[in-house]
Parts: structure tokens; C-alpha cells; sequence
């Protein structure tokens, strides 16, 4: 059995539907749920805490959590918004789970944690006299305190100025490594996902639709839905390859798209069109091509080509290989 398994989990909050959650994490994985916002990302983080009442049953190392109080389940949660108690200096807010259970080594945890989280100068500071960055390193440092085995991250990053997240991003990395920790991370950022993943999972109005390896469910989309949330283009009915099936999608890459003028192409598929629009972007041309009344979104780098190849309304070729093909 997986280090947490979440299975057929299922709740109502107010008039929002968790529906069949389905989900398996191994130990010392970075887990990444990734979905819009409103899609239940939060709501999904607060019932495996067990601060909302569910169906199905969450399993940890084996044993069944979802029966036990959130005190009990071995979780660190750490909220958006950070959930700092303002009546508390930093130190008190670090050691508050020491009130409800006993913290194994407690001294040489917290010295370890103000050390790595640098919070040495900030320890008797009031909660209000913090900056964002701040409260964060203290939120963290108050759930790893408790000493979870799983930590839940809700868009950690989301109150951080864009200019610290890369060094963010890597400290939340270490932070997962040094405290031999499996992390759930909630966010709507692909960037952030792509970098922190081992696996990632795609939430929308309360389904998971896919999980899997980080670069399989970035690159290679299992359904409609995930390939749009995900910004794909080209998403079109296969019976635009002459396939009789037209139940199934496929969709391609626009870096893989070359285009011509006569009959030189010579791969897989070609096309004809009408070029309806060509946009210079920098070191590249963004060419939008109506084939059979579908737009292919294509990209070709300026080097490559004299101007935007072709003007307006002219008839062109496009094509692509098989391989850069991704059926949906």
C-alpha cells in the first residue's frame, strides 16, 4: 500500500462536492495538486487534516488516519493566509503544538529550525510586524515543529513577491528533503508545479482527472479538460488525420509545426491553409492557420524564416510528424 493513500474520499462542504477522491503518494514525495481556484484544492488539503467530515477513508503508512481527530493524523498544515495566531510572538506561535502533544527532542528541533529558517531576530517580534516572506518561514517552521509525517502546503507561494519565489521555491524543496517530509502543495501556478513535482494531480470542481508523473501529466494530457486547463493548443477531432473514430482528440505541440509554400514537406500529415494572421513576438512569428475550419496556433522561430513567411490569406502548407502527436 502507498505511504497515503486517499481512497473513494468523498465531501460536502456548504453547496461544494469533493467527489470520489482517489489519490496515492509515496513516502518522501512532493505531491503537487494543481487546479483553478474554486476547483477544491483547499477544501481536499482540510479533509485529509480531518477538519471536515468525508466518506471513503485516508490510509497513512497502512494504518486508517480518517477516523482519527486532526490532532492525531500526523499532519502539518500550512494555509494561504498562514493562520498565524496574533496573540503570540513568533516563538510562541513556532512551539504551539507543544500545548497539545509532546515533541520529540523539542530544543534541538526548534534550534535547527530557527537556524535554517533564519528566524533567530525575529523570535520575540509581534505576528503584525512581519512581512509576508516572514510569517511564511514562520508558518512553516510552526507546522515542522509538530513534527508531521505529511505536510500540506496551501499556494505557499501565492502572497510571496514574484521576485523571491525561485529562492522560495528552492527552500521549500530543501525544507521537504531536511525534515524527511511527504509534501501535498497545493497551486494554480504551472511553473511552480513543474519544478517542485515528483507527482502532480489535476483537481477541477471537486474531481481529480488525472494523476501521474509530473512530466507525464504536464506533457501528456489524458482527456480534453486537462489539456486545456494545462494551456494546449491544437486540440482537434482525429478524423482530421482520416481516422474513422471521431470520439478521440489529438492535439500537437506548435513548436512542432513546420510550414512551406509548394509540395516540399515531407512529413506524416500535411496540410493546406489559409494563413489568417502571422504576429511577431520577439525572436519568433505566432501564425494562426484556418485548415478545414481549424485553427492551428503554430510557432516559428525568426531565424529560421524571412519575415512572417507568407502574407495574410495566402494559401500555405503546414505539417507534423506522428511522434509529436499527443492523443487525448
Amino acid at each position: 500500500m502507498s505511504y497515503l493513500k486517499i481512497d473513494k474520499l468523498s465531501s460536502r462542504i456548504d453547496n461544494f462536492l469533493l467527489d470520489n477522491i482517489n489519490i496515492n503518494i509515496e513516502k518522501n514525495e512532493y505531491f503537487v495538486l494543481l487546479g483553478q481556484s474554486g476547483s477544491g484544492k483547499t477544501k481536499l488539503l482540510e479533509t485529509i487534516a480531518g477538519l471536515n467530515e468525508a466518506s471513503g477513508a485516508i490510509y497513512h503508512n497502512g494504518k486508517e488516519i480518517s477516523t482519527l481527530s486532526s490532532e492525531k493524523r500526523d499532519v502539518g498544515f500550512v494555509y494561504q493566509e498562514f493562520a498565524l495566531f496574533p496573540n503570540l510572538n513568533v516563538e510562541q506561535n513556532i512551539k504551539f503544538s507543544a500545548r497539545y502533544k509532546k515533541i520529540e527532542n523539542a530544543k534541538e528541533l526548534f534550534a535547527d529550525l530557527v537556524e535554517f529558517l533564519k528566524l533567530e531576530k525575529l523570535l520575540k517580534r509581534e505576528i503584525s510586524n512581519l512581512s509576508g516572506g516572514e510569517k511564511q518561514r514562520v508558518a512553516i517552521a510552526r507546522a515542522l515543529f509538530s513534527r508531521p509525517k505529511i505536510l500540506l502546503l496551501d499556494e505557499p507561494l501565492s502572497a510571496i513577491d514574484p521576485t523571491f519565489r525561485n529562492s522560495i521555491m528552492k527552500s521549500l524543496k530543501d525544507i521537504h528533503k531536511r525534515y524527511d517530509l511527504t509534501t501535498i502543495h497545493v497551486t494554480h501556478n504551472f511553473r511552480e508545479a513543474s519544478y517542485l513535482a515528483d507527482k502532480i494531480g489535476i483537481i477541477m470542481d471537486g474531481k481529480i482527472l488525472q494523476t501521474g508523473l509530473a512530466q507525464d501529466v504536464l506533457n501528456k494530457p489524458e482527456n480534453k479538460e486537462v489539456a486545456k486547463f494545462l494551456g494546449f493548443k491544437n486540440i482537434f477531432p482525429t478524423s482530421l488525420l482520416g481516422f474513422e473514430n471521431d470520439l478521440k482528440a489529438f492535439t500537437v505541440d506548435p513548436n512542432t509545426i513546420i510550414v512551406g509554400t509548394k509540395n516540399e514537406l515531407t512529413t506524416d500529415f500535411v496540410f493546406k491553409g489559409k494563413l489568417e494572421e502571422c504576429m511577431g513576438i520577439v525572436d519568433h512569428y505566432k501564425l494562426f492557420v484556418n485548415v478545414n475550419n481549424h485553427q492551428f496556433f503554430i510557432k516559428i522561430l525568426k531565424r529560421d524564416y524571412e519575415g512572417c513567411y507568407a502574407d495574410s490569406g495566402s494559401m500555405i502548407q503546414i505539417g507534423f510528424d506522428r511522434k509529436d502527436i499527443s492523443f487525448i
